[in-house]
């Protein structure tokens, strides 16, 4: 008995070591995709002045953020640290905030390509650079609404002397009850119903327009299409990771080897992932943003688009 605990233990710290290193490199590099995207968002007039751009960057900033912050959390806990719940608070109200801000702003992004494909004289006006900063006010305000369900119940629930209690910080802390849990989940079950329905309604007003467009607009019409295909493949991403926490304690009372391997995978499918898509549908499909981009990557040795980039604040 003794001998095959301390194999499994051993087996265990072995797993999370290679774990941990893995998760790592990926955040390293997401983060700096990330940059060299959020350096070429602002070095174009045009980009920072376009309703898709704003929101894109929007989406870079809070993936950076949450990936940043996710990570320190993952950090701390492997090594055991541990912290005031009070310092912990402030964490978990931007993890869980910025949890929320990805797929809203996405759902965003998609009701703009579904402005431009099917409302195109409208959309100067509905997707201006003052109605972009206005949609972003309202991203984090729907984005904040778990974040004040989840507290709120929470500093109603917790003692004062709670506060004080040093732990290792993690957001399962903060559900003291577990009517907390089903509220919390059905909080993100209500989003996910949200969301999916205004990325199917888009898809099939696209698809319309798709078949009765001709020529270039038909061409158009279907890039876009495309995009709210992807878009959509990536907000169901972001939107399972809400589910996590169920998942993870069903798993956890099976057995705890695999309750880690499974909040592994969990972290590198539903949390990392989504946030390396990002750059893909913008960063590389946008043939304006792309030229910028390789432009930057290269440091100015990439000249073949250059008479390009130079068109780009029209």
């Amino acid at each position: 008995m003794t001998n095959n605990s301390s194999v499994g233990g051993a087996y265990l710290q072995r797993q999370i070591n290679g774990q941990v290193i893995i998760v790592q490199l990926l955040v390293v590099i997401f983060l700096y995709i990330n940059l060299l995207l959020i350096v070429t968002f602002f070095s174009k007039d045009f980009f920072y002045t376009t309703m898709r751009y704003i929101l894109f960057a929007v989406t870079l900033l809070s993936d950076s953020l949450i990936l940043i912050i996710s990570d320190i959390m993952l950090i701390l806990s492997y090594f055991r640290f541990t912290m005031q719940i009070s310092m912990c608070v402030i964490m978990s109200i931007v993890v869980i905030l910025y949890t929320f801000v990805t797929p809203v702003t996405l759902t965003a992004m998609t009701l703009e390509r579904f402005v431009a494909i099917c409302m195109p004289l409208r959309h100067a006006e509905l997707c201006s650079t003052r109605s972009a900063l206005q949609c972003i006010l309202i991203i984090h305000g729907l984005s904040s609404i778990p974040c004040i369900f989840i507290h709120s119940f929470f500093f109603a629930s917790a003692t004062h002397s709670f506060y004080t209690h040093v732990k290792i910080c993690s957001v399962e802390i903060f559900i003291l009850r577990s009517w907390h849990g089903h509220v919390r989940s059905a909080i993100s079950q209500f989003y996910f119903l949200i969301m999916c329905i205004t990325i199917v309604f888009s898809y099939v007003k696209i698809m319309k327009v798709a078949k009765a467009a001709s020529g270039e607009n038909k061409k158009s019409t279907w890039k876009g299409l495309r995009t709210v295909v992807l878009h959509g493949f990536q907000l169901l991403l972001c939107l399972i990771q809400l589910w996590r926490p169920l998942i993870e304690s069903a798993v956890l009372q099976i057995d705890l080897i695999l309750f880690i391997n499974i909040r592994y995978f969990t972290y590198i499918t539903f949390y990392l992932a989504p946030r390396c898509l990002s750059p893909l549908i913008y960063g590389l499909r946008d043939e304006m943003f792309f030229h910028a981009l390789k432009y930057y990557a290269l440091c100015g040795l990439y000249k073949k688009h250059s008479s390009d980039l130079s068109c780009l604040t029209n």
